[in-house]
């Protein structure tokens, strides 16, 4: 198993209660139409702030809306009708919502969040299915052209500034030189991420490829406040992933030296993040929870045994300060 889908059921109680979230049924990648072009005909009715599969036939597909009162409009005229928009297919549609947060199975009782609002930390937001497969391809292909510095277990590409690990800070007297066309896309993208309003506050000059291999993860960190501005946007590829969050009390983090891995007493929760999803870190989320990727090869999500895949490659946006 590659990836788990984000998995949606109906509200409780009568089917016809309104959610901002629309099962669509009989559309779809696997009869031509993509998930650019649904999203452009249902944002006709509101803001969309995703659109994805909704299991792995390619023929249905999960739309969220920003409000609840766009979803219901969508759902007033195109339910059961015939949409020229998208290849003359009659769709059939529902309101859905997300299913409680699965549970790790074994020792640990984590419970594993597959969207933002089931995670619950302010700032932070996934957007599932941000770039197409194809586009995950040519990016690959692109820094797979590209040198690879090697790090102890894993390998690194910087562009706009070097990350400097001794230092955890930015070198801003060496410039790298602008962002790499083959990502210029992805920056148009990030201007219209959901939850963010401000499109000056959302230009990123920095950025990182991390290239994971099987079971390595990442330590428990705040990206350094004084290298970089609060927005922190991280695209995974090839391969899925859990990321933990850990608040520490107030105080104790700095009374211990910094070394988290020393503390037993602190919050957690975790989410799952597939390939080809956007994560954005900001706010309480960027400066008041930890980050973390644990060192392992298997994750277990929703009762799924989930294999890390041979590598995971991110790519992570930031504005140096």
């Amino acid at each position: 198993m590659n990836k788990v889908q984000s998995k949606f059921t109906r509200p409780k109680g009568m089917d016809h209660e309104s959610s901002s979230n629309l099962y669509v049924a009989n559309c779809g990648p696997a009869v031509g139409i993509s998930f650019d072009n649904i999203e452009s005909v249902f944002s006709t009715f509101g803001k969309v702030i995703g659109v994805h599969a909704a299991d792995e036939t390619g023929t249905r597909v999960i739309v969220c809306f920003h409000e609840v009162s766009a979803a219901q409009a969508a759902f007033k005229a195109l339910n059961g009708y015939s949409c020229p928009d998208l290849g003359g297919r009659t769709l059939c549609i529902r309101y859905s919502v997300p299913q409680p947060p699965p549970k790790i199975l074994g020792g640990d009782s984590l419970p594993v969040c597959l969207s933002a609002s089931e995670l619950a930390i302010p700032g932070i937001y996934l957007v599932h299915e941000f770039i197409t497969l194809k586009e995950e391809k040519e990016l690959l292909a692109e820094v797979d052209a590209r040198p690879w510095k090697r790090l102890s277990k894993r390998k690194v590409q910087h562009y706009g500034y070097e990350f400097l690990y001794e230092t955890r800070n930015v070198d801003s007297k060496q410039f790298l030189g602008e962002l790499p066309s083959f990502v210029s896309h992805i920056l148009k993208k990030i201007m219209s991420f959901p939850g963010l309003d401000d499109d000056r506050s959302k230009q990123v000059d920095q950025l990182t490829v991390n290239e994971y291999p099987s079971g390595v993860g990442l330590s428990p960190h705040i990206d350094t406040h004084s290298a970089f501005d609060e927005l922190i946007f991280s695209l995974s590829l090839a391969g899925p992933c859990i990321m933990e969050f850990r608040r520490y009390p107030q105080g104790t983090f700095t009374a211990i030296g910094n070394n988290p891995q020393q503390l037993s007493n602190f919050t957690r929760k975790a989410i799952f993040l597939p390939p080809r999803s956007m994560l954005l870190i900001s706010g309480e989320g960027r400066y008041a929870w930890h980050h973390y990727i644990p060192h392992h090869k298997v994750d277990t999500v929703g009762g799924h045994v989930v294999r890390r895949s041979s590598r995971r490659v991110s790519f992570t946006f930031r504005k140096s300060s």
